[in-house]
């Protein structure tokens, strides 16, 4: 078997086992080193947190240095479900490859993404139930909206209200659907943001990962 080896950055606290994993997706066209901002946000609540950025699977279509996770020619609202499925099989290895070298378990990990890293993130959460605890979409999508939620990950989503590149509109309705289908979700909308993650979008996520009790532990305090 080819040894796996990671590609990206990794932030680790220091001879600490790791309590928690964060894993990090950046959006098209960028690289890991553009998620070391909110990475070191989260690090000054989780010291004892291990992160890790990887690069995107493939380089960037239009060209540079920067990756993508799966290719932008050529998609469509019909195609993209299909070719995210294909990309999704490395990004698992990535996962419970970090899980199983740093020993930390499913529920302690969460899976971050921005842009096309959060569709990658949402997809993941479908696809892999349970295999992260949580999962931060920022100014991301479903590629389509789910007909089952996830039961073992609680899915947070953040997005700015004037986003021009992927419309608020998404994260609402990823919102109202898996309220539907009872999933553990959590929606924060900041004013006058565009596609980024600003200083309230982050801080927005670490009130969430402090206070939101994932709705499995309170069904299973109920038992």
């Amino acid at each position: 078997m080819t040894e796996y080896i990671f590609r990206g950055i990794e932030l680790l606290p220091g001879s600490v086992r790791p309590k928690q994993l964060f894993i990090l997706l950046h959006g098209v066209g960028t690289n890991s080193s553009d998620m070391v901002p909110l990475a070191n946000q989260l690090r000054t609540v989780y010291p004892d947190a291990a992160f890790l950025i990887p690069e995107g699977t493939f380089p960037f279509d239009g060209g540079g240095e920067g990756r993508q996770w799966f290719s932008l020619s050529g998609l469509t609202e019909e195609n993209s479900p299909a070719r995210i499925t294909e990309a999704m099989q490395p990004l698992f290895t990535l996962v419970r490859h970090a899980q199983d070298r740093l020993t930390v378990l499913p529920p302690d990990t969460a899976l971050v993404g921005f842009s096309q890293g959060a569709m990658m993130a949402l997809e993941f959460s479908a696809a892999h139930d349970g295999r992260v605890g949580r999962v931060l979409a920022f100014s991301g999508r479903y590629a389509k909206l789910p007909e089952k939620a996830p039961e073992l990950t609680t899915v947070h989503l953040f997005h700015g209200e004037n986003d021009n590149i992927i419309p608020v509109e998404h994260a609402y309705e990823a919102y109202e659907r898996l309220l539907e289908l009872q999933g553990d979700v959590t929606v924060d909308i900041a004013p006058s943001v565009g596609h980024g993650i600003d200083a309230s979008l982050a801080g927005s996520a670490i009130h969430r990962l402090q206070t939101c009790v994932p709705l499995r532990s309170w069904k299973q305090a109920l038992v």
